[in-house]
């Protein structure tokens, strides 16, 4: 049984000290809170993180709690959390500092466009968690957990992973960087070193999950891999 009061005080300090830690990262280097991209990034961020929030602490509770205790136990995935988290760690300082210093700025349009993107990412996310109510943020077989292949899963194994594909490699752009942009494309190696071991994981431990391999070829995007 899950206790919603706490479960909703951990929700909500994870938000705020998400915010807090990425709103740091960003305007300390910029040097400034006159930063058209960090308050662009801040807002299609954490509006929608705040919105599907509250919609699984209302419809699914085990799920959000399930997200916010998940640590990885696999070696090989702890080490793409690490070195997932100094890539986003550089890459806000250095976008910080482009715009503070004005290296390679990039045009308001190309920034809204980024925006587009990012946001159909999360739409896409959204629609990912809606499908698979076994989605932990780490690497694992859950009890009586099944394969899903409809929907998204239809199409390629690891959806989520395609919406964050969409989201993080727009993020230098959504932040007006172009000199941070080398920094986020190390996300797609890391992506694929996380589905390979989480492939194996899944083939070893979770009932249909070959055959299903075999239905839907693509691990990530569909027609190239």
């Amino acid at each position: 049984m899950i206790d919603r009061r706490k479960l909703l005080s951990r929700a909500l300090t994870a938000f705020a000290a998400g915010a807090v830690i990425l709103m740091l990262l960003i305007f300390l280097p910029a040097g400034t809170l006159r930063y058209f991209g960090g308050w662009l990034l801040t807002g299609i961020l954490f509006v929608p993180m705040l919105a599907m929030g509250l919609v699984m602490y209302v419809k699914a509770p085990e799920l959000l709690g399930k997200r916010l205790s998940a640590k990885e136990r696999e070696q090989d995935q702890q080490l793409v959390v690490k070195l997932s988290g100094g890539m986003f760690l550089l890459g806000f300082v250095i976008a910080g500092l482009d715009f503070r210093f004005g290296w390679l700025p990039l045009p308001k349009w190309v920034q809204i466009a980024a925006a587009v993107i990012f946001l159909t990412g999360y739409a896409l996310y959204a629609e990912v968690l809606r499908e698979n109510a076994y989605l932990s943020r780490t690497v694992e077989v859950q009890q009586g957990q099944k394969v899903i292949d409809t929907g998204l899963y239809g199409i390629v194994r690891h959806p989520m992973y395609l919406a964050t594909l969409l989201m993080f490699t727009a993020v230098p752009l959504v932040l007006g960087s172009v000199t941070a942009l080398p920094v986020f494309l190390i996300y797609p190696a890391l992506m694929v070193l996380r589905i390979r071991n989480e492939e194996q994981v899944l083939r070893e431990g979770l009932r249909g999950y070959a055959a299903y391999c075999e239905k839907v070829k693509y691990r990530l995007i569909p027609f190239i891999w």
